[in-house]
């Protein structure tokens, strides 16, 4: 089963050097998952040759610009373009406001049904579970309320092993109660067990956002073992100050939470402004983690 991160923008603030504010698409088993959604969203899902319409749950981490002033671009777009389907918004207090206080200003009426969820930056919860995957949210630390995503794989049923149900003569119809767990019993009274039947699925997979963060031991809890993990590295180490002035991380910082917390690789992103060549964002949290990557915008991630 697919499962898939887009990078859509990578920069923190502002526009930069070719690099968008904050956005990333999740790709679950074909079912579309928007994480903030910074200005130029729509454009750069476009660029990448993705149908906003196939977006059906929007994750807001908080309300600083560069993480939602594409959103109501987005949401309109997808109303002009004949939207049918349910929109889901998940984001901090008073994300309905402003976007209810646009549509009332602008005289517009959605052709379709938005449900916008509040999150909570103190808590720990499950926002969203379906058959794919469990969606919940936890609290980071930053200027303003800010909430982090973890996306967690739901465990898959074994594969049927078609070698050994053939050789037995076993009818296709009993297959799915096979892979839920029922045991075989064959016309000869021989019983055979489901497990020997099966093949074992992949261990569930995991994937963790951690937007603006100053970095602090209290949300390491809600991303023990993530499979990936990404976290902001906003500044270079020698400006750790000024990322703690400003409630950001640093690459060497986020390399040593990646560590800390058992993750099997990390992704870097929400670059400063400052940085127009990222290897050095790279090499410092490579030099504390290995499994590092950088964020690029337009490149998929597998988990």
């Amino acid at each position: 089963m697919r499962f898939d991160v887009l990078i859509l923008g990578s920069s923190s603030a502002t526009p930069i050097y070719g690099r968008h504010p904050t956005a990333q698409l999740i790709n679950v088993n074909e079912q579309l998952y928007l994480v903030d959604c910074g200005e130029g969203t729509q454009v750069q899902l476009i660029k990448y040759g993705v149908r906003s319409n196939r977006i059906k749950h929007i994750f807001i981490s908080h309300l600083h610009g560069d993480h939602y002033l594409g959103l109501i671009g987005l949401i309109s777009s997808m109303h002009l373009v004949g939207r049918k389907d349910e929109l889901h918004i998940y984001g901090p207090p008073g994300l309905k406001e402003i976007i209810e206080l646009h549509f009332l200003h602008s005289q517009t009426e959605l052709r379709y049904s938005l449900y916008i969820h509040t999150t909570q930056d103190s808590t720990n919860n499950v926002v969203l579970e379906n058959e794919n995957l469990r969606v919940s949210t936890f609290p980071l630390s930053h200027r303003i309320a800010c909430t982090g995503f973890r996306f967690d794989e739901n465990k898959r049923l074994p594969a049927i092993d078609r070698e050994k149900v053939t050789t037995i003569g076993i009818p296709t119809a009993l297959l799915p109660l096979i892979k839920r767990g029922h045991d075989y019993t064959a016309p000869d009274g021989t019983v055979y067990r489901w497990q020997e039947l099966t093949i074992a699925p992949a261990p569930p997979r995991s994937y963790a956002y951690c937007s603006d963060t100053v970095k602090t031991s209290s949300y390491l809890p809600y991303i023990q073992q993530v499979d990936l993990l990404y976290h902001e590295a906003t500044f270079l180490d020698e400006m750790r100050d000024r990322a703690a002035a400003t409630y950001h991380t640093t690459a060497l910082q986020a390399a040593e939470i990646a560590a800390e917390v058992g993750a099997k690789k990390l992704l870097i992103g929400h670059y400063s402004a400052r940085y127009k060549d990222l290897k050095p964002l790279l090499h410092e949290s490579k030099s504390v983690f290995g499994a590092t990557q950088l964020a690029l915008e337009g490149k998929w991630y597998s988990i």
